[in-house]
């Protein structure tokens, strides 16, 4: 029901002509209906006025795997606006999931939403989940669970956990993946802000690309001009 309800709102404002820059930033790997974001946040409004789907007490499972399913990349965002309002779904149990929400349909748009806006904010303060789900990302053969698990703690602050940030990022210098090694820059660099002398600590001992020591060290830079 959520999710013909979700095409419904969707397919009414399918614009050919948006699409095609749309799909061209987004190198040719999705489909797009052609909707803006400021477009598609009014739609999706409409759509939660018009369900009950955030009042569902469970994660709608069913919704989230048919409409990420879907071949336009806006049914995606919708996915992943969902999951961000409500948090509170999510259980141990929905680890798998959110596994494979990371692992399919996968570009850097979706995959940093779910780290730093749901998978991060689900696993903070759950230690144990954390060092069980973290032990499995950090070296997986799947090159974005490893950019998450490098980018989970990206809004943590002063809760961050120093020790297996650079444990993770060590285990990933050397990989010369372009998205770990902007996601490994992107992660100190963010961090520096609240722990700006570590993170320079950590960057001078530490065998890094040169891209990502640029990002690093952004912050600290600019701070000092």
């Amino acid at each position: 029901m959520y999710t013909e309800k979700l095409i419904e709102i969707f397919s009414k404002h399918q614009d050919e002509a948006q699409a095609k820059p749309m799909e061209k930033y987004m190198k040719h790997h999705f489909s797009f209906l052609g909707i803006k974001t400021p477009e598609r946040k009014i739609l999706l409004k409409k759509f939660y006025h018009e369900t009950t789907i955030l009042q569902e007490k469970e994660l709608p499972i069913s919704f989230i795997r048919e409409a990420w399913s879907l071949p336009y990349r806006e049914y995606h965002y919708a996915v992943l606006s969902v999951l961000a309002k409500r948090p509170k779904w999510l259980t141990e149990d929905h680890v798998v999931l959110l596994e494979e929400l990371v692992t399919t349909n996968a570009w850097w748009d979706s995959v940093d939403t779910l780290a730093t806006n749901i998978i991060g904010p689900f696993l903070h303060d759950k230690l144990e989940l954390t060092e069980q789900t973290m032990s499995s990302w950090k070296n997986h053969d799947n090159m974005w669970l490893r950019r998450t698990a490098i980018l989970y703690q990206l809004k943590y602050k002063h809760t961050t956990d120093e020790e297996r940030l650079y444990e993770i990022i060590k285990q990933n210098s050397s990989d010369n993946e372009f998205f770990i090694q902007k996601a490994i820059g992107w992660a100190l660099r963010e961090y520096s802000k609240t722990n700006p002398e570590s993170v320079k600590r950590f960057i001078e001992k530490t065998d890094l690309s040169s891209l990502s020591v640029r990002e690093g060290l952004k912050h600290i830079h600019r701070e000092k001009v």
